[in-house]
């Protein structure tokens, strides 16, 4: 079975790479990663607050030293508290870089299409593969349309791709009002590979204290439903790959994400959960179901559930909302 696949024009040796997360912060687990056949690493992000404040001193376009902010931006880290600082995570990726021979991606995250971004040429220069770039923000402020948002993200797009030689992968939010449109324009701003979707991370709110209490849980199963209906849809659609991230827990959780159009598969909580070493168990399981199906490679059977292969998508997508809806208590 021939499990190669190429995502965002990088060769790899099977759909499934450790997305950014903790994973990647050591060198122990990004060799243990590899020896367990994860195709491609996806490092810890770096974050838009630490660049502007190790350049400026301020986070935010905001001085922390002034009394006036202090609370504003008493919620965020210090910059003690982050994995790496800028420096730092420059050169965790050159030593990572050293220590592995499948393609290392460098991550960031933010919210603006702005300075900050330059660092993306010095992640290039450290010897990145490629960037993934997460534009993540809750937008609060009720005068801000829609439109400008998603012109926003794709001025980050078009940007980075004037500055970089390396291919860019853009992870983007489900919460856009038509995310084929804006997943269209992330394409035609020239992004490499589409990452669906970022978490939507909800915090709590403690009764006890009246305070608010963030809350990160792991991924299941449950949260891939919503990836693989836009997966399904966006395929042979868009020239840019297009990667799952949040919900693949198990083999076969990688199987339906391929089925639906995925070229590589970014797994975290399971090997969060299990290690490593489960990448090795995804990869056992993909080639497993392969053989039983008889397909011979991964582009024999990238899409082959998708929307793609319906005459009318629009009018399938609503059937199957109706459907779902008469099915109960049948």
């Amino acid at each position: 079975m021939d499990l190669s696949t190429t995502y965002m024009g990088l060769p790899l040796g099977s759909p499934f790479i450790a997305g950014a997360s903790p994973l990647g912060a050591h060198l122990d687990s990004a060799r243990r990663l590899e020896d367990a056949g994860c195709a491609a690493i996806v490092l810890h992000s770096l974050f838009e607050e630490q660049v502007t404040f190790e350049a400026t001193g301020k986070i935010r376009q905001r001085d922390p030293l002034d009394p006036a902010f202090a609370e504003a931006l008493a919620p965020f880290p210090a910059a003690g508290e982050y994995t790496y600082g800028p420096v730092e995570y420059l050169e965790h990726l050159r030593r990572v870089k050293a220590a592995v021979a499948i393609p290392v991606i460098a991550s960031l995250n933010g919210t603006t299409a702005a300075a900050w971004l330059k660092i993306a040429r010095l992640l290039q220069d450290a010897g990145a593969d490629g960037l993934e770039v997460n534009i993540y923000e809750v937008i609060t402020d009720l005068d801000l349309p829609g439109a400008t948002v998603e012109h926003q993200l794709r001025d980050v797009v078009q940007e980075l791709k004037q500055i970089l030689r390396i291919p860019v992968a853009v992870k983007m939010s489900p919460f856009f009002p038509a995310v084929g449109n804006v997943a269209r324009q992330i394409d035609q701003a020239g992004a490499d590979a589409i990452v669906m979707f970022n978490r939507f991370y909800q915090p709590d709110i403690d009764v006890r204290t009246m305070t608010v209490a963030p809350n990160l849980e792991l991924s299941r199963s449950n949260e891939l439903l919503l990836r693989l209906r836009w997966l399904a849809i966006l395929h042979g659609r868009v020239k840019a790959s297009l990667a799952v991230t949040g919900g693949v827990e198990t083999p076969t959780d990688g199987v339906k994400a391929v089925l639906a159009g995925a070229h590589a598969v970014q797994v975290v909580s399971a090997a969060l959960r299990h290690g490593p070493g489960y990448f090795r168990t995804l990869r056992d399981g993909l080639e497993h179901w392969m053989e039983w199906q008889k397909l011979p490679s991964i582009d024999a059977v990238r899409g082959k559930v998708s929307a793609a292969t319906v005459a009318d998508a629009s009018a399938f997508e609503r059937a199957n909302y109706i459907r779902t809806l008469q099915s109960w208590g049948r």
